[in-house]
């Protein structure tokens, strides 16, 4: 079948094209060059006046694993106050903060997008995880397998281990939990935890295995540089919201040593402690910092006003928010040998000093830092505030005056600590498309995705142009998945399933001996059970396993 959609102003900065007029077509889930004068048109749209991208990419997005689930069974009132009619409760499932698999791929298509990924799968949950991603209707999806507290990594580090017997070991986490990148939390941080360590900053041990987070961070930094690995390590860095953490973000910049390196919901890492509160913004340095550092790129965890859940592996820093939680209710636990997990809800308050300056922070960075290539938007869903925010975030982004008047109903104290309102820029349409579309895409390692050129997936997501930005990407007029139409006017009209993203780099399988024997003594898992097939994932024909490419084994250059 050959779909035409005609007149569109596409932006398409992969192939640098801004808001230009032209056709699109489509045959079998794929973007097809023009045909010939004699082969008919199957179905036309006709998109004069409409704005035309790839479908959107949320590179950072936590939707699957034991944290949601938690988050879920902890806030039965958010499930009860989404779900506004029974039909709607019954077609997509409910919950706002935490919402179930079927409501995230509605609202996530509802918005445009066309894939999410979660940035905290824990290998030996990577199951579980997978197969509740694989019930999220129309997304591909994947996961950053998370690593730099488990035990056989740290001890590999603490034995002084050579830089290959490291890659070789990340490389078989990756083909073990069905990876599509490597994640760590808190470097060190998680682990010295159960030690009663209560922060862990850059350079101080662990006080178990004498490993710093500086060197963490530069093993998985080299490993998966070296691997060939598309994403770089997409790091949770040390002292998350704790004020002051700014100058652990700028050491952390630099102790990866020239290494590509993915910084994570940034915004809360970007603390000073000026002012009578010591609470102040350290946007300006971080965005001076990311505009300065080539290998650095960024997404930011803008928080948003209102009620969510925090979920994170970082059960160092929920024990700390803990007490902040609202409602009052929290889970905090040890994941084997791999990991842990805290839950704390939380309702962000535009009076309350904190987050009215954290609101202001995450806009700052957004708008200092210069390349969009390197800066992405998201909320840390759902951290910062759930996905379905972005529109509104987007209007932020791109719209000064509106920018002006919600700064203007926070906290009088947070205002005069900000300088938001002296900064005019204003997102263009072609930033957001590098943001959400082909930026994203080129982080995560998505070849065929995010971006309208000949051979790459249908995913494609038409709009209405309306000043009104949040109206406008509220609503797509049409949203496509692999060439079908799955949104109409805002409302999914027919539900698919997406694929699942992975990455397989080559390594020296004999380190299954070992690992083998280390299973057997410390783990209540088999070995060959903690390995994810990909068989599992497309058994039940609602999707398949995609592997992209890796640039093979790769040296440093100058």
């Amino acid at each position: 079948m050959l779909i035409k959609l005609t007149g569109g102003r596409v932006y398409d900065p992969a192939h640098q094209i801004d808001g230009k007029v032209m056709d699109i077509f489509v045959r079998d889930g794929r973007i097809v060059d023009r045909p010939n004068d004699h082969e008919s048109i199957d179905q036309e749209y006709d998109l004069r006046g409409k704005v035309v991208m790839a479908g959107a990419i949320d590179m950072h997005t936590h939707i699957g694993g034991g944290k949601v689930n938690i988050a879920r069974l902890m806030l039965p009132e958010d499930h009860r106050s989404s779900a506004t009619t029974h039909t709607d409760a019954c077609r997509a499932g409910c919950g706002h903060a935490a919402p179930s698999t079927l409501n995230t791929g509605y609202r996530y298509a509802e918005m445009g997008y066309t894939a999410g990924f979660e940035p905290a799968l824990s290998p030996v949950n990577a199951r579980q995880s997978h197969l509740e991603m694989c019930d999220i209707p129309i997304l591909d999806k994947g996961g950053y397998a998370m690593i730099g507290s488990d035990d056989y990594f740290l001890r590999m580090l603490a034995a002084k281990k050579d830089q290959n017997a490291i890659n070789d070991y990340v490389a078989w986490i990756l083909h073990a939990s069905q990876a599509i990148g490597i994640k760590v939390v808190n470097p060190g941080g998680i682990n010295a935890f159960k030690f009663n360590q209560r922060a862990l900053n850059l350079d101080e041990q662990n006080v178990h295995y004498q490993v710093t987070p500086r060197e963490v961070l530069q093993s998985l930094t080299r490993a998966v540089y070296e691997l060939g690995i598309a994403h770089p390590l997409h790091v949770h860095g040390n002292n998350l919201g704790v004020p002051g953490n700014v100058e652990t973000t700028l050491k952390t910049m630099g102790a990866v040593e020239g290494y590509p390196v993915h910084l994570t919901h940034i915004q809360f890492h970007s603390y000073g402690t000026e002012g009578d509160r010591k609470f102040s913004s350290g946007a300006a340095a971080v965005a001076e910092a990311l505009n300065k550092h080539k290998n650095v790129s960024a997404d930011v965890g803008q928080i948003l006003f209102g009620q969510t859940v925090t979920a994170s592996g970082d059960t160092m820093r929920q024990f700390a928010n803990s007490g902040h939680a609202s409602p009052n209710k929290a889970v905090l636990m040890d994941i084997e040998c791999d990991s842990g997990c805290g839950v704390v809800p939380f309702k962000y308050k535009d009076q309350n000093f904190v987050n009215a300056l954290q609101w202001a922070i995450g806009l700052e960075i957004f708008l200092l830092t210069e390349d969009p290539w390197r800066i992405f938007l998201t909320t840390d869903h759902p951290n910062g505030a759930p996905f379905t925010s972005y529109p509104h975030l987007i209007r932020l982004l791109m719209d000064k005056s509106f920018r002006s008047d919600m700064f203007t109903k926070l906290n009088l104290d947070a205002q005069a600590m900000s300088t938001l309102n002296s900064i005019e820029r204003e997102y263009s349409l072609y930033e957001i498309a590098i943001m959400t579309r082909a930026g994203a895409a080129k982080l995560v390692g998505l070849h065929d995705r995010g971006h309208l050129g000949v051979g790459g997936a249908a995913d494609i997501t038409v709009y209405t142009d309306n000043p009104d930005r949040e109206a406008m990407f509220s609503k797509p007029d049409y949203v496509f998945k692999d060439g079908e139409l799955v949104v109409r006017n805002g409302e999914v009209v027919k539900v698919t399933w997406g694929s699942t993203h992975t990455v397989k780099p080559d390594f020296d399988r004999s380190i299954e001996k070992d690992l083998k024997q280390y299973f057997d003594r410390y783990h209540t898992m088999n070995m060959e059970n903690y390995k994810v097939n990909a068989n599992e994932l497309e058994d039940d024909g609602r999707g398949k396993v995609i592997v992209q490419e890796c640039k093979g084994r790769r040296e440093k250059t100058a």
